[in-house]
């Protein structure tokens, strides 16, 4: 049973007190259905910690001297964190999802498949320092490969939380074969190719999620007690997010506390569980819009002014790991200048520790304003081009750039929405001086702190980015 009071560790009291003072306690959430009319979800057996060399070679023939895909290049060790890789393996039962949409989603299609994946944990080493939280990320897999979309290591790090990647999904599983068949030639998430549309992915997810608090073999959570699990996913994942919880869940064993849905698609089921989605501007088109889920008892949507479905923030992260482990970065020619730098992240996590409270305390996060659109169907924008509505977080409400959610061109382009900085002299019109552009950027933070929408330490990194970009208007 969760918790009555929330172990997350405070990220800053003032955060905290207004999302308590803003958002009225709810009854107790509704009881799920009686376990017993419920499929119980497997256990699966965790071998591991695998080696981890990041010095050795990913081909060789000696596990020893090969490394998880992606490990992260972050000082772990300086936060008290542990990263670790392992192997999981059961018998999942198959389940028509999006790729099989000549079933209808949900259809039981087999049981017992054997399967094997991996599983990637990043987690306190110190016990003390857990705030008994894990975020379980379904691995979006849209450029092939397994990118850790929603590692955020100041959130997870400052708040003692861990994080876990599991890769569901066998195009992820077909890279890591390939990217090291030494390390990862025992993956199949197909049983043996029979179903290779992904029918496994769902019971493999939360088999490795439960196996975080019921471990059969080692356990992948080095003793740590896990008592909240949240399902967090990005984009494509989010589509077997949906269909999980839809279509599935109401029939098996409810081994999350909560959902996380970021740029993506979210349930329409009310169910028993919280959902939380998070959309970038981009995501929000005039279609989309116009079938919004309400806020209600157990699900809130956030929109995010400016923000992209694929921003700066994380191209910036994989970028070395790119280099390291696929052997260069993608350059695009986008028709505007690629990647928003408004954070999403930072709304994210504030999301997450709102969504933490409303399954351990049955506190609502607050319910935020919508992105505007006009009566032809486009977004409301001001004269400088940035969007109307949504969370306005400090780099909208007081730009030095236009950050849009928008963007055109090959590939993946339309996902990165656009930074375009002001000129000096742009800047200089809208500003007198450092001082006036920084106490701007403070209050605008303020606000978002108070309404529940941006952590402290959130805030405070963006004073330190005011106070270096305001050095251009210094003197004036």
């Amino acid at each position: 049973m969760p918790p009555t009071t929330s172990r997350r560790r405070t990220t800053g009291g003032l955060a905290v007190a207004v999302a308590l003072a803003l958002a009225p306690a709810l009854p107790a959430l509704p009881a799920a259905a009686d376990d017993g009319a419920r499929t119980p979800v497997a256990d699966a057996t965790v071998v591991g910690p695998l080696p981890r060399d990041l010095g050795g070679d990913r081909s060789s023939p000696d596990l020893a001297r090969t490394y998880p895909f992606f490990a992260t290049y972050q000082d772990l060790a300086g936060a008290g964190y542990v990263e670790e890789e392992f192997l999981v393996s059961g018998l999942a039962d198959a389940y028509a999802g999006p790729r099989t949409p000549a079933t209808a989603a949900g259809t039981l299609l087999a049981e017992d498949v054997p399967y094997t994946t991996r599983i990637v944990v990043r987690r306190p080493a110190d016990p003390a320092d857990f705030s008994g939280t894990a975020l379980v990320e379904w691995q979006n897999v849209t450029a092939g490969y397994d990118p850790d979309a929603l590692w955020n290591f100041d959130d997870v790090t400052r708040s003692g939380d861990a994080w876990v990647g599991v890769s569901a999904q066998q195009v992820g599983v077909d890279h890591l074969r390939g990217w090291s068949p030494t390390r990862y030639g025992s993956l199949d998430t197909t049983g043996g190719g029979a179903f290779p549309l992904d029918q496994l992915s769902f019971d493999v997810y939360a088999q490795a999620a439960k196996a975080l608090v019921a471990p059969t073999g080692v356990d992948p959570m080095g003793g740590l007690d896990v008592e909240t699990l949240l399902s967090i996913g990005a984009s494509q994942s989010t589509r077997y997010q949906s269909t999980w919880y839809d279509a599935i869940l109401p029939r098996v064993e409810p081994v999350f506390d909560g959902y996380a849905i970021v740029v993506g698609t979210a349930p329409s089921r009310a169910g028993d569980e919280p959902v939380f989605q998070v959309q970038s501007e981009t995501d929000v088109t005039a279609a989309a819009a116009a079938l919004r889920r309400p806020d209600d008892a157990v699900f809130r949507r956030w929109e995010v002014a400016g923000g992209a479905h694929s921003g700066w923030s994380g191209q910036e992260y994989r970028a070395p790991l790119s280099v390291r482990d696929l052997g260069g970065v993608t350059e695009y020619s986008c028709q505007l200048p690629p990647f928003s730098r408004v954070p999403v992240e930072h709304v994210t996590a504030a999301a997450y520790a709102h969504l933490v409270r409303w399954v351990e305390d049955g506190v609502a996060p607050p319910s935020a304003p919508y992105l505007q659109f006009d009566a032809s169907g486009q977004k409301v924008r001001d004269a400088r081009g940035l969007a109307q509505g949504g969370i306005r977080l400090s780099q909208v409400q007081v730009p030095t750039a236009l950050n849009s959610g928008d963007n055109g061109g090959a590939s993946f382009c339309r996902l990165f929405g656009t930074h375009q900085p002001y000129t000096d002299a742009e800047l200089r019109a809208l500003y007198r001086n450092q001082g006036q552009y920084l106490s701007r950027v403070v209050a605008a933070d303020r606000d978002n702190v108070r309404a529940g929408y941006l952590e402290p330490e959130d805030a405070a990194e963006n004073r330190q980015a005011a106070l270096e970009l305001g050095a251009r208007l210094r003197g004036r």
